[in-house]
This record gives C-alpha cells, structure tokens and sequence, in this order.
C-alpha cells in the first residue's frame, strides 16, 4: 500500500516540475522573442501607394536595422534623406555603387550593367504589357551609394525624379536605416527576394530572423498555456474517479 502511495505522490512531483520547468522555457522563449525581435526590427508603416503592389499605402512591415553597406540591388528598403524628404521613405534599390543602370531595353526591361531584370512584382501599363519605367535614363553609380525605384513606375517619386541633381538621383548607403524583412498587416509574411537580381556580382540578401522570432514566440505560448494548465487539468481526472466511485456506493445502498 505504501508503495503505491510513494508512486503516486512522486508522479505528481515530477508532473509539478515538468510543468514548472515548460512555463519557465515559455515565458523565457515567448519575452525573449519579443526582446530579441525589438532590437532587431522596427516597425514602419507605409506612408505612399509608390511601392503598389508589393506594399500597399498604409501596409505595417517590419524593417531589419541593417547598415547600408550590408544593402544588395533588389532589397526594399527604409532610408533617410533630407534632399528627398522631411520623413523616412520606402524604396527598392535596383543598382549599387559602380553600377550603370539604364532604362528601358527593347522589351522594356531595366537594365544594370547591360543585363536585362526581370521584376515580376511590376504593374502592366495602359500598353498591357510591364514597362520598367516611363522615362528613359542611363546612370553610372557613384560608389558608395545607391539607385532607388518604387515598384509603381507609374506614380513613384524616385531617383528618377532627382536625376539632374549631384549622383544623378542616387542616395548614400548612410541613409539606409532598415531593410523591410515582412509585411503583418495585412499579413503577408516574408517579402520575397527578387530572384531578377541574383545572377548580378553579389547576389541577393538573406532574410533575417523573422521566422526564428515568430517560432520563439509561439512555441513559448504554448509551453506556458500548457504548463500553467497542468495543475487544473490533474485535478479535474482526479475527481473525476472519486465521483465515479461515491456513485457506485449511493447505488449500492453503501
């Protein structure tokens, strides 16, 4: 008898333990995530419906604190600029320091260094078919910095509205605060990397930890939902054999 005393008490011990420990692991991944992710990222919201389809107006993303230097031709990107605007801005780069970048080839495709881009994300025109932009441009890059379109080529304010000033349009890498990683609202997930621009010295840039941070955070809810339920959840089977039990006694006249 007092053997099986001893086993059950020391289940319960060790279910109390393992419960313990799943919601000390959960809130330390759950908080840990939402740390980590603070410092990682910020929020913007999308202020223009320039960067249309791929960010609409008003859209929130998280944005990467990057350095500009880690910046690669097809990231979307946050930058600040004082000759552009009073406020933060939303563009992708499409050429990099040293680049020549021109528009349009006979297709109507941008080009760097002579290779035509595919851009799968931009809008087809009055025409029916997607032209690269409008107006026809042919820049050299200075090194250091960085050649910025919006996706709508139809309504963006870019660096094709700077051209005749000193770059010809271009930002420094300096500018660059963060690098717009994905889109929570309305939900959209990770941006996709332009796959136009990997075959460009370089490549294109990795995602960072967006899918780490949000398996953290809901693996540590449920390691504290299912910790925190442990205790009401023993008690409830418990009873549950005692009442069976005080019924089969009321029945047997006991």
């Amino acid at each position: 008898m007092s053997g099986t005393i001893r086993t059950k008490d020391g289940h319960g011990r060790l279910g109390s333990v393992l419960s313990g420990l799943a919601v000390a692991v959960g809130c330390a991944l759950f908080l840990g995530g939402f740390v980590w992710g603070a410092l990682l990222y910020r929020p913007y919201t999308v202020p223009s419906d320039s960067m249309t389809p791929t960010l609409d107006v008003n859209s929130r993303v998280l944005a990467e604190r990057v350095d500009g230097a880690e910046v690669k031709r097809g990231d979307v990107v946050v930058f600040d600029d004082p000759l552009w605007s009073s406020s933060p801005m939303v563009k992708r780069v499409v050429a990099v320091g040293g680049d020549t970048v021109a528009c349009c080839g006979g297709d109507g495709r941008l080009t760097v260094d002579g290779k035509a881009v595919d851009e799968p994300y931009l809008r087809a025109g009055t025409s029916g078919r997607a032209v690269a932009s409008g107006q026809e441009f042919s820049v050299k890059v200075p090194e250091g910095s960085l050649f910025l379109l919006g996706d709508d080529r139809h309504t963006s304010l870019d660096s094709r509205s700077h051209l005749e000033e000193a770059g010809q349009g271009s930002v420094p890498r300096s500018t660059v605060v963060a690098r717009v990683d994905a889109v929570v609202w309305p939900a959209k997930g990770l941006l996709d990397r332009p796959t136009g621009f990997a075959d460009l010295p370089g490549g294109l840039s990795r995602p960072g930890p967006f899918k780490t941070l949000l398996t953290m955070i809901a693996a540590g809810g449920i390691l504290v939902f299912a910790g925190a339920a442990y205790g009401p959840v023993k008690r409830l089977l418990g009873r549950r054999p005692d009442a069976r039990r005080a019924g089969t006694r009321e029945r047997a006249g006991v």
